[in-house]
């Protein structure tokens, strides 16, 4: 049994080409979607298998047919135009459609959508791509580890846990991708000392949207040293609606095949207004893409009351939202004042929710301060408990680049456990559970 999206845009083509496929045995039409965002919600549910889709639907993308791929979806385009015409041709061949019904060829859909596995370049491809070694085929390189960093509102460090984790990666001589999408306010730039002249997400998403992404993929990054690259984010917050999430998953796969991603995301996981009627999907949008993606997810909270009532609401949320990636939890701007060990925090936040791991950042606000303001890693000022307990939690998060190897801690970062342990200024721990 085949399962259909359809996707008419108003075309006069809909009503017949509905009624066929209704009556083919072998095909059940599963929705009849608004526009191309519903469409892209839609192949979420994981239960289509063709989506039938006008060639002219506004909104119809390189990146939205590359997102249908990536959820196991293959697309089949119809045109009201002769099937030899050669704009339409190109057109879908641009989109990366090669199964294509025209004027004249209605009556066959059925049997397009119930062989489009066999039509060549359209059947989803689950083997990794292969490489020529000296003359023998070699299975290319695996994509990078995918680090989403997310934590509740009120500003608990995200975007100063993200640049900094990916920067102390990036010292590590690792290829890394840091991505800003925060789609309420990315500080990513501001951060690390780049002139934002141009954002690097929106010009991402204007070459998805070409099919040029994958080609010119370095020319939306911002080089900070010799291995740390930067997707800026975005100008003005207004500006969320340019850019959608097929076309974030495709700047996110093209980033893996670059190296190490870390993505800075923004704080809110929650549906927006309309989606389930099909509408734009909602600001939110981004944050829900990267959090699918990551092949782990890094949660921000504040060491103070309300910051940890946030966590443990926030962590409740996301496994609600983003069951799957596993989850590391770190506690920020940990500092005596305020009365609980590290001990009972992690009672409270085991209770909320299995983590793979408990990291503390002690408080250091001089040192951040003179970071942000020369834009600079904290890492470059010099040794520090903060420094330490980053490096640590880089260790935890992408341990194939951690110090010393993958079978355990470094020097550096045991020798960092004990000066962190000795100090007053704050603690650092890591627990697994």
């Amino acid at each position: 049994m085949i399962c259909v999206l359809l996707l008419a845009a108003g075309e006069a083509w809909e009503a017949p080409a509905l009624a066929d496929l209704e009556a083919h045995p072998g095909v059940v039409v599963l929705k009849r979607c608004v526009d191309v965002d519903d469409l892209l919600a839609a192949v979420t549910s994981g239960q289509a298998d063709v989506a039938v889709v006008s060639l002219d639907a506004p909104g119809l993308d390189p990146a939205s047919v590359a997102h249908l791929r990536r959820h196991a979806v293959r697309p089949v385009a119809v045109t009201s135009v002769l099937p030899e015409d050669l704009d339409a041709r190109e057109h879908a061949a641009r989109l990366g459609i090669t199964a294509l019904v025209g004027r004249g060829e209605l009556a066959s859909l059925p049997r397009v959508v119930t062989t489009v596995e066999d039509v060549a370049d359209t059947r989803v491809r689950d083997a990794p791509p292969v490489v020529e070694v000296d003359g023998d085929p070699a299975p290319a390189a695996e994509p990078g580890r995918l680090v989403a960093v997310w934590g509740p509102a009120g500003a608990p460090g995200r975007t100063t846990v993200a640049t900094n984790l990916a920067c102390e990666l990036a010292r590590r001589d690792a290829s890394v991708v840091l991505a800003d999408l925060d789609p309420y306010g990315g500080a990513v730039a501001q951060q690390l000392g780049i002139l934002d002249e141009v954002s690097g997400l929106l010009s991402a998403s204007r070459l998805a949207i070409a099919g040029q992404l994958d080609d010119r993929f370095p020319s939306v990054c911002r080089g900070v040293g010799d291995h740390l690259a930067v997707v800026t984010g975005l100008p003005r917050a207004d500006r969320w609606r340019e850019v959608r999430a097929a076309q974030v998953d495709q700047l996110l796969e093209r980033a893996r095949a670059h190296g190490q991603v870390v993505v800075d995301t923004g704080f809110s996981i929650e549906d927006d207004d309309g989606h389930d009627f099909g509408a734009r999907p909602g600001r939110n949008a981004l944050t829900l893409a990267a959090l699918e993606q990551a092949d782990e997810v890094v949660v921000v909270g504040s060491a103070d009351p309300v910051g940890l009532t946030r966590l443990a609401r926030g962590l409740v949320d996301l496994r609600e939202r983003a069951p799957a990636a596993p989850v590391r939890v770190v506690v920020n701007r940990m500092r005596p004042s305020i009365g609980w060990s590290e001990k009972e925090i992690a009672g409270m936040v085991e209770g909320f929710s299995r983590v793979a791991g408990l990291h503390f950042l002690p408080e250091d606000r001089a040192g951040l301060d003179r970071a942000i303001v020369s834009g600079r890693p904290v890492a470059d000022l010099g040794a520090s408990p903060l420094v330490h307990a980053l490096a640590a939690l880089t260790d935890a998060a992408f341990p194939s680049h951690a110090r010393g190897g993958a079978a355990g801690p470094s020097a550096r970062t045991r020798l960092g456990r004990r000066r962190v342990r000795a100090g007053t200024a704050g603690r650092r721990s890591v627990r697994s559970t």
